[in-house]
């Protein structure tokens, strides 16, 4: 299945919405249009979340997530925070995280079984992330850039990467997350 959406003219859908295989959020404020298109293709398989993380839209770039979890920044209100316990699978963790970089979305990239983070993201971070997600948990950069969950994007069965990145760099992380990289 592929979509076309746009959150009110732009096409930076990443940054207004999150996607695992067990939930979707959708950032508020958006047309009744964007909402629509998740929810046609996705309410009857998991929930769609309309959500803000510290009262901005920009959820895509502020959390991280997969099946088994989900991080938000420590300024997502107490609100926030229960509107999503309140909305996502009982088996999705949810924790609120103090990180200094907490633009989450830009600074870690995962699948259901491996993230790649940020060299100087917290070492506590790092094991809140592998605790709550469920993911062995990689300080990388890519293409010469701290922020991959910028550069790469992730899934179970591969990953795409930026295209400045080396092909050196890319059988590296092939073999260190066990799935093709592009």
């Amino acid at each position: 299945m592929a979509l076309r959406a746009q959150f009110e003219n732009k096409d930076d859908i990443g940054v207004f919405s999150k996607l695992t295989n067990a939930y979707c959020l959708v950032a508020i404020g958006g047309s009744a249009n964007f909402y629509s298109v998740f929810e046609a293709e996705l309410a009857d398989t998991i929930p769609v979340v309309h959500a803000s993380i510290a009262g901005c839209r920009i959820i895509g770039r502020l959390t991280v997530g997969n099946r088994h979890g989900l991080l938000v920044p420590n300024s997502t209100t107490d609100v926030e925070l229960q509107h999503l316990r309140n909305s996502l699978p009982d088996s999705v963790k949810i924790q609120r995280v103090e990180e200094r970089l907490s633009a989450l979305g830009n600074v870690i990239s995962c699948n259901d079984y491996v993230a790649i983070v940020h060299p100087d993201l917290d070492k506590e971070t790092q094991e809140i992330l592998g605790d709550t997600l469920n993911v062995e948990v990689f300080p990388q950069i890519i293409a010469n850039n701290v922020l991959v969950g910028s550069y790469t994007v992730l899934s179970n069965q591969g990953g795409l990467v930026h295209p400045k990145s080396t092909i050196a760099e890319q059988d590296e992380l092939s073999s260190m997350l066990q799935v093709p990289i592009v």
